[in-house]
């Protein structure tokens, strides 16, 4: 197929280019940075955003299907930003497709866009989502979610949203950076009871997912019009596994214990400071991963199996031995956070 990949240049993004020209397919990327490194790879790269829809269908021209990487992440920031890329730039994209007649797409959400703050263990794809949230970033890709599965139910369209969770691995630039740099610290504090189970991603299974999903994706399909979380097929104990990072790592172990409620608390003050005062960059803790630390969110991997063929590439002890050597050879250098 010819198939766009939007943000083709970010983390997961790049990981689905390098998954699906291994299977054959002929790839573009939308993204709004340069990627010379993608140029070189042989994909054909369009520098545009979401919003500037002559090049949107311009790129679109040919295309047999998309994967909709692109997203503006993160836990703090204005509303209006996260709103504008994942809800305004989905739903251009998908107007662009139906205008084009592009047949199939996949879109990256997130799990999040289903956390209430509540403990959701081994849960399945029958999870609603929330109906508040405490961060723009889930409320936002909640939005973006229902607009791809109506844009499904009533037009020619097939979709297929997938939700990797807490992708990692190398080339990883926020989960692992910050948790290392925050180690590093001494800043890294075990928020709750420590024993909280959670949903990890490789991120060359994440861009498993996504090719097995497109391939397969048709009206009719088994997983057309639906949603499904992605992640190891086994969870872990989020603390005991940060633990064991940093030991690998040679950092700093966490041993400072915060309680849930005084995180949670603690999220809110700041939150409510960095408003007041119109403090630069975000607060050292929000509510959002106060209540992402504390709480488990595991998922049940049988119904991605089951509908999509889709099968574990990379298993856990195999991920942490690459993620830990990529991870020791970026450990002369700051990282950012």
């Amino acid at each position: 197929m010819r198939v766009l990949v939007t943000g083709g240049g970010g983390f997961v993004g790049g990981a689905v280019i390098d998954e699906l020209a291994a299977r054959g397919h002929e790839l573009t990327s939308l993204s709004r940075g340069a990627y010379p490194e993608l140029e070189r790879k042989g994909v054909a790269c369009v520098r545009a955003d979401l919003a500037d829809t002559p090049a949107l269908h311009a790129a679109l021209r040919g295309q047999d299907a998309v994967v909709h990487c692109a997203a503006r992440a993160g836990v703090w920031g204005p509303r209006s930003d996260f709103w504008r890329a994942n809800v305004e730039g989905t739903r251009n994209l998908l107007a662009a497709c139906a205008a084009r007649g592009v047949g199939r797409l996949v879109h990256t959400s997130s799990p999040s866009v289903c956390f209430d703050g509540q403990d959701h263990l081994r849960a399945t794809n029958d999870l609603p989502l929330a109906r508040r949230f405490s961060a723009h970033y889930p409320a936002s890709k909640a939005a973006a979610e229902r607009r791809v599965l109506e844009a499904g139910r009533h037009g020619e369209l097939s979709v297929c949203v997938l939700r990797p969770h807490l992708v990692f691995g190398p080339g990883d630039p926020h989960l692992l950076p910050r948790l290392v740099e925050r180690a590093r610290r001494g800043r890294l504090a075990i928020v709750g009871n420590g024993r909280n189970e959670v949903s990890l991603t490789f991120v060359e299974n994440a861009a498993v997912a996504h090719a097995d999903a497109l391939e397969r994706l048709r009206p009719g399909a088994a997983h057309a019009g639906r949603a499904y979380f992605v992640g190891q097929r086994e969870p872990v104990r989020l603390w005991d596994w940060i633990t064991e990072l940093c030991g690998r790592l040679d950092l700093p172990l966490p041993r400072r214990r915060v309680p849930a409620s005084a995180a949670r608390a603690a999220g809110a003050a700041l939150e409510w400071t960095w408003r007041g005062l119109r403090r630069p960059g975000e607060p050292p803790l929000t509510r959002f991963v106060a209540a992402q630390l504390s709480t488990s969110h595991s998922y049940d991997m049988a119904p991605l199996e089951r509908d999509l063929g889709y099968r574990e590439r990379v298993g856990m002890t195999e991920a942490v031995e690459r993620t830990v050597a990529w991870l020791r050879t970026t450990d002369a250098q700051p990282l950012k956070v």
